[in-house]
């Protein structure tokens, strides 16, 4: 149960164990908590002196954040729209609202500007290690270490450094028991509030609510609640079940009220591990039942969702089923082949997720095509959601955005001290993060040959070795791998192995560009909902005519991405009294670009190309985004920075594809 680690004595008594606890390494009985005492003791154990100041604070550099911030991805999209309400709750209050992942590494802040200059001095900011064996008792580092919510207030700081800041934290825990992170409220000592600690806790459980429905798409979800009232309102349970009635996932609330522990799920089915019986819950009802310690509860099982994949946005798109489903579902082993069938969504891919979801099923890899920004890793991770490994981690590496030197350790793991600046306890590398799961590779034409041979190595032997080792780990995963190259031309050309290439493409889907799409009005119109809804304000907005016909001529070289950010920026610059998105609301650079969309003669739709034009089909969309890539560099004027932007990828993307040639 969470509990405040504040005593319930005096200042002076919590000075009074400071300085016992510096002179004798002991502290008498009553002058602080049990807690804090102990969070002290594994401080000191660590390392740490409370009064000096270390050489370095303890931090990542860029690189490594910028891969945190890409593993920790999916997390990170459920949790900012929430920390963004938690923030909007104290701000001008000289607060920081603060989100960390599992080994106390800030990834995300929100705060006053006054009060975040403060918190700086001390490295209270992204990139920041604040695990307790970092930075001693803190609330952050001793929720992760005592797995709890906890409120660490000025002196109980074990670093005198530190002792300006009250701080509330609240780990955030996955449906599967497994800790993703800590939500944290930081202040100045001087102004904290009782209830800040509650609404960090209420923040962490919003945060986990939302992890839960987006890992459990296609399960059956029993609903929870002392008052049935209370289902389908912030404050349920969530139990997450199985085709055949195991307990697959669960929410803190659930667990705690069926009393299931965290290392229960899933090792048996609901009656075994609650006693209630899945079958006394017909769908859509409410049923009142007693707990195994007696107390009453209401429950409702959901009907079961299908699944729509939707390219415009990270998030899958759900849709209520018209009738309900059959009572003979599928296999838990095969995913389902009709899944997303949408009128409104392009064929295309909804015909290349079909044949995906086949071959994934039986472990056979499986290689995405398509320009930059057209969704590949949305698609994989959807391939993912809907497949029999779901309940596995989905680990994604980006080829491309990593120096040669950091590929070999990312991907395969390294043994500490392997190389300078290796961590202490080493890494296990991506390979082994996905045992069970998916690994997906993308911009896998730009991965090193050296590397090539190792990855293959792993994928004959299904077992790593990591840099600096000589143990090998057996792992299990489904690989699937993306690329905007044409990875035959990389094989003639001597760029890319022959037999990795084959080994990769067990089925090749290709993912068409935006200007392609036969949804493209229905993309922009879903994207446009999505980002006011993020934005805070999910009024419904429509866009001038004249200004859609434009957007549909236009060739969009950055796909997807640039459409997200260009609607975005749109948004931001909607008057609160508009409800119609016009010319006005674009960049100028955009104004331009769009206007000369509609002086262009009109191109004809492009229509599905046979097995046999495949390569031609492929080469002529190189040549295309060849000639957009040329069209965005001469309307900035040669600013490759710019270019980039616009286009929706990174500088070295910019530069490695003029340099294999725009023609």
């Amino acid at each position: 149960m969470s509990r405040d680690l504040t005593p319930p004595s005096s200042d002076s008594a919590l000075q009074q164990a400071r300085r016992w606890f510096l002179e004798s390494g002991d502290i008498p009985a009553g002058l602080v908590t049990e807690a804090l005492q102990q969070s002290w003791l594994r401080s000191r154990h660590a390392g740490l002196s409370p009064l000096e100041h270390p050489g370095h604070s303890p931090t990542c550099d860029d690189a490594e954040l910028r891969q945190a911030l890409g593993t920790q991805r999916e997390f990170l999209a459920h949790a900012r729209p929430v920390m963004d309400f938690l923030f909007d709750q104290v701000r001008d209050c000289g607060n920081l609202v603060i989100l960390s992942d599992a080994r106390g590494l800030l990834l995300h802040a929100l705060g006053d500007n006054d009060f975040s200059e403060r918190a700086d001095r001390v490295s209270l900011r992204p990139g920041a290690l604040w695990h307790e064996h970092d930075r001693g008792t803190n609330a952050i580092g001793t929720a992760l270490a005592e797995q709890r919510a906890v409120v660490i207030h000025g002196a109980e700081h074990y670093l005198a450094r530190n002792s300006f800041l009250t701080c509330a934290a609240a780990p955030v825990v996955a449906s599967d028991g497994q800790l993703r992170g800590v939500l944290d409220i930081s202040g100045d000592h001087r102004s904290r509030h009782p209830h800040t600690f509650a609404l960090v806790r209420s923040a962490a459980r919003m945060i986990e609510d939302r992890l839960f429905h987006a890992r459990h798409l296609r399960d059956q979800i029993l609903r929870l609640h002392p008052h049935p009232e209370g289902l389908g309102a912030v404050g349920e349970g969530l139990v997450a079940l199985s085709d055949d009635g195991w307990v697959i996932g669960a929410n803190t609330l659930a667990r705690n009220w069926l009393s299931l522990s965290d290392g229960r799920i899933g090792c048996g089915t609901l009656e075994q591990l609650t006693g209630l019986r899945l079958g006394q819950f017909p769908p859509g009802r409410i049923m009142r039942c007693r707990l195994p310690h007696g107390d009453a509860i209401h429950a409702k099982l959901e009907p079961r969702h299908k699944l729509v994949v939707n390219l415009s946005e990270p998030a899958l798109r759900l849709h209520e089923p018209e009738s309900p489903a059959p009572s003979a579902s599928r296999p838990p082993t095969v995913p389902s082949a009709s899944a997303s069938a949408s009128a409104k969504t392009d064929a295309k891919i909804q015909d290349a997720f079909r044949r995906a979801c086949r071959v994934q099923a039986q472990g056979i890899a499986l290689l995405i095509q398509g320009e930059s920004g057209a969704g590949k890793e949305v698609f994989a991770r959807a391939l993912h959601a809907e497949g029999p490994r779901s309940n596995h981690a989905f680990v994604a590496l980006n080829c491309a955005a990593l120096p040669e030197t950091l590929i070999e350790a990312e991907l395969f793991g390294y043994v500490g001290g392997a190389f300078t600046g290796a961590r202490r306890e080493g890494s296990p590398g991506r390979i082994r993060e996905a045992d069970g799961g998916t690994l997906f590779l993308d911009e896998i034409g730009d991965m090193p040959l050296s590397l090539q041979a190792r990855l293959l190595r792993v994928l004959q032997d299904k077992t790593v070795v990591p840099l600096g080792g000589s143990k090998s780990f057996p792992v299990d995963f489904q690989l699937v791998c993306a690329t905007h190259r044409h990875l035959k031309e990389a094989v003639r050309a001597g760029h890319f192995r022959e037999d990795l290439y084959y080994r990769l493409n067990g089925l090749t889907v290709t993912l068409p560009a935006l200007r392609e799409r036969q949804d493209f009005d229905e993309l922009v119109h879903t994207t446009l909902s999505r980002t006011m809804h993020d934005m805070g304000n999910p009024r419904t907005v429509t866009l001038n005519p004249g200004l859609m016909q434009a957007m549909r001529r236009y060739t969009w070289p950055g796909n997807l991405r640039q459409l997200n950010a260009l609607l975005r920026t749109m948004c931001a610059l909607l008057e609160t009294d508009e409800s119609a998105l016009d010319w006005h609301h674009l960049p100028e650079d955009m104004v331009s670009e769009l206007q000369e969309a509609v002086r262009s003669p009109e191109v004809a739709s492009p229509t599905p190309a046979s097995t046999a034009d495949t390569f031609m089909a492929e080469a002529n969309l190189k040549r295309l985004s060849g000639q957009a890539i040329r069209h965005v560099i001469d309307a900035t004027g040669g600013n490759m920075s710019e270019a980039a932007r616009r286009l929706g990828i990174s500088r070295n993307t910019l530069y490695r594809r003029i340099k294999q040639g725009l023609d």
